[in-house]
């Protein structure tokens, strides 16, 4: 009676219920890090180009910097970061006491079975103390 019992729970273990399941966890974890593979490196890239427009602002406050030297100084860290940004898209306003640099741009992104478009407008300014 118990071998019995043991034989069928053996064998209805081996029908294959739970592969189909598993192979569908598998298809979605192996989706889930390709988007990430995809999509992290471009928040990565806002996050520092921010940092960045935010640091231009600090300093062309500081030396009087023309709003096309700013405009250039911003659009080479555009370039380096590979950010689909043109050099008439960043915007600046600067004065001897405001500075102030924007931008708003969008990045298509393409993971096979869908695409989205990420939509970024990182700021930044600052004022003069004096």
């Amino acid at each position: 009676m118990y071998r019995n019992y043991i034989s069928r729970k053996t064998r209805r273990g081996q029908r294959g219920a739970g592969k189909l399941k598993a192979i569908i966890w598998t298809a979605l974890l192996v989706f889930l890090a390709y988007a990430a593979f995809k999509i992290m490196p471009i928040y990565i890239a806002e996050y520092q180009l921010a940092d960045k427009i935010q640091e231009e602002a600090r300093f062309a406050i500081v030396n009087h910097y023309s709003e096309e030297q700013i405009r250039d100084a911003v659009y080479k860290v555009v370039q380096d970061l590979d950010i689909p940004v043109a050099r008439d898209q960043i915007k600046v306003l600067s004065s001897s006491q405001l500075v102030q640099i924007s931008l708003d741009y969008t990045v298509p992104v393409d993971l096979i079975v869908y695409r989205v478009d990420l939509h970024f407008t990182p700021s930044g300014q600052n004022r003069s103390l004096i």
